[in-house]
């Protein structure tokens, strides 16, 4: 019996299970080349491969074990090579099948025209929507720079208990403010975000401003360039007011600062990873808001504070210049007061680049008048009909008949609206056993700090914590993290075998239709449909098609217009 430990076996699995594999029918073992020490005994080789399940014989252990000692510094070499952190790997995900990624064409987007409300003072715009904004600072009936000087007082008066924002960008907040004002004044409009403060996850490289990511390691870091979709943000006229919290590399909402706060419940946290981006902007800190997900880090926030969210296509917003978490799963979207804000702040950020690969030119169509009669739309009963299950056993039995009611009012109001809509039935699919993907990535992305201990840095410390993950990834084989891309391949299929009977797909938040659309790269959008005990914002959800986020807006966007739910915000009275 070998005295190794099950941890020194576990260690070196990965690359016994990644070196037996060919290449042009000449396998590792049998390659040429000098001699490398024997690091790895033909014992240890021997119980690792026992560990991933394979047996092999005496004289085919013989065999591989020279190729796998020589891999050994071969991954020697790689550690020391320099790869800066913004480097793509060498490959892509597609999120369409073969044959079916939209083809460029002029997008139909045709945004509402609001008139001017009054108001007696900037502070009475604080939490309106960009669609109510836009006019009054197209007809020069608030200058931007007034509107910034208002969100920049609120964010002094209520982020420091929030703990929404890690860098305030006042000085350029001004300067972009003023010059939006005068491009106004002569003429020069750019459109709905002309002039609108903005906040952004502080994952978005700005050029000579920190962005931290939320964790101690970053805490000094500053890019060189603009992120891209902070790029066409300012191209469109927009004012950064705050790089906003984060939880620590896109976990949750500790940072190095603390907890971002829930402003509907401070005894809460905001949910992430883009939770300042969602606490600031249900607290009327930010005209609007952007953040990334990959899986859960823009609905789960937005439905923990209130607001809505839009989480794009896959490929829809490039990725340049935002920190990589999961290569072939990240996304950036809008967080907003309103389902059309989602829309046009979508609207300016789209589309490729020259830097993301994987960003394609795919028309955005929006018609907020489009009739929902001719959509087909369908709910996952099941899902709804699980919502008793929320939260865990032993829930109050009120809460649970309160929030069967919350859900069976917003569809019968969906009813009411005119959307038809019937029951579906998700089939079986085997999302949850791919979802390592997303770890062995991040592992992968952070596995410098992770060597060099950096990552022990961090708060978040535990079982569910990136450093333990990290940690654990080391141990994913090559092999199962291209059999589970296999696989994932496999899930895309049968879900856009799904999605062809229905234009829109309605659940509640916390479903597994999350972890399937993050895979997929499906769109889903995110709107509060009421409270529970007054505090908790609760949430419905509507998947899109791929590359077609306009339908599930469409059908999101008549559930807004026949209720208030995202006209409410927090007291505040707690500053």
């Amino acid at each position: 019996m070998s005295r190794f430990s099950r941890r020194d076996l576990l260690a070196i699995a990965p690359t016994v299970a990644t070196l037996i594999v060919s290449e042009a029918g000449v396998s590792f073992a049998q390659r040429g080349g000098p001699d490398v020490p024997m690091k790895i005994t033909k014992s240890q080789a021997k119980e690792a491969l026992d560990t991933l399940g394979l047996s092999f014989t005496d004289e085919q252990l013989d065999m591989l074990l020279p190729g796998v000692n020589r891999a050994l510094a071969n991954y020697e070499g790689l550690r020391k090579l320099n790869i800066p952190l913004d480097t793509e790997p060498a490959f892509h995900f597609r999120p369409a099948l073969p044959g079916k990624e939209p083809k460029p064409r002029p997008a139909h987007f045709s945004p509402t025209q609001a008139k001017p409300k009054t108001f007696s003072s900037p502070e009475d715009l604080a939490f309106l929507p960009v669609t109510e904004l836009a006019p009054l600072i197209r007809a020069r009936k608030i200058s931007s720079t007034d509107l910034t000087k208002m969100y920049l007082a609120r964010l002094k008066k209520y982020s420091p208990k929030l703990l929404c924002v890690i860098t305030l960008t006042e000085d350029l907040a001004l300067q972009q403010a003023a010059e939006a004002d005068q491009e106004i004044r002569a003429g020069k409009y750019r459109g709905p975000l002309h002039g609108i403060p903005f906040g952004a996850k502080d994952l978005f490289g700005t050029k000579g401003i920190l962005t931290t990511w939320g964790a101690e390691p970053f805490e000094k870091q500053i890019p060189a360039y603009n992120a891209t979709a902070i790029q066409r943000l300012f191209d469109a006229g927009a004012v950064l007011v705050a790089k906003l919290s984060m939880g620590a590399l896109a976990q949750g909402d500790v940072w190095f600062a603390g907890t971002t706060k829930n402003p509907w419940n401070l005894e809460q946290g905001s949910s992430g990873s883009s939770a300042g981006s969602a606490s600031a902007t249900a607290a009327g800190l930010v005209g609007f808001s952007i953040g990334t997900e990959t899986l859960g880090s823009i609905v789960s926030p937005s439905s923990r504070c209130g607001v809505t969210g839009l989480r794009p296509t896959y490929g829809r917003v490039s990725r340049y210049g935002a920190m990589a978490l999961s290569w072939t799963m990240d996304k950036i979207g809008p967080i907003c007061r309103s389902v059309e804000d989602c829309a046009l702040v979508l609207n300016a950020m789209h589309g490729p680049d020259g830097h993301d690969v994987t960003t394609i030119d795919a028309p955005l169509d929006w018609n907020p008048s489009a009739p929902l009669a001719s959509l087909k739309i369908g709910y996952l009963k099941s899902e709804f009909e699980r919502t008793q299950n929320f939260g865990g056993r032993g829930q109050n039995p009120e809460l649970i008949a309160a929030r069967k009611k919350l859900y069976d009012d917003a569809l019968d109001t969906l009813r009411k609206a005119g959307a038809k809509i019937e029951e579906a039935t998700l089939p079986e699919m085997n999302a949850q056993g791919v979802t390592f993907l997303l770890e062995a990535e991040a592992a992968a992305a952070f596995d410098d700090i992770t060597r060099d201990k950096q990552i022990d840095k961090l708060r978040g410390q535990g079982r569910g914590d990136w450093p333990n993950s990290f940690r654990t990834s080391r141990l994913i084989p090559a092999v199962e993290y291209i059999r589970a891309q296999r696989g994932r391949t496999l899930l895309q299929q049968q879900f856009d075998e799904f999605m062809q009977k229905y234009d829109v797909l309605v659940v509640p938040q916390g479903t597994a239709t999350l972890t399937i659309t993050n895979l997929t790269g499906h769109p889903q959008v995110c709107v509060p449909c009421g409270f529970l005990n007054g505090n908790g914002p609760q949430s419905i959800l509507f998947t899109g098609r791929l590359y077609e986020e306009g339908t599930p807006l469409r059908v999101a966007l008549a559930y807004q217009q026949a209720t208030e739910w995202h006209t409410k915000h927090p007291k505040m009275d707690w500053a």
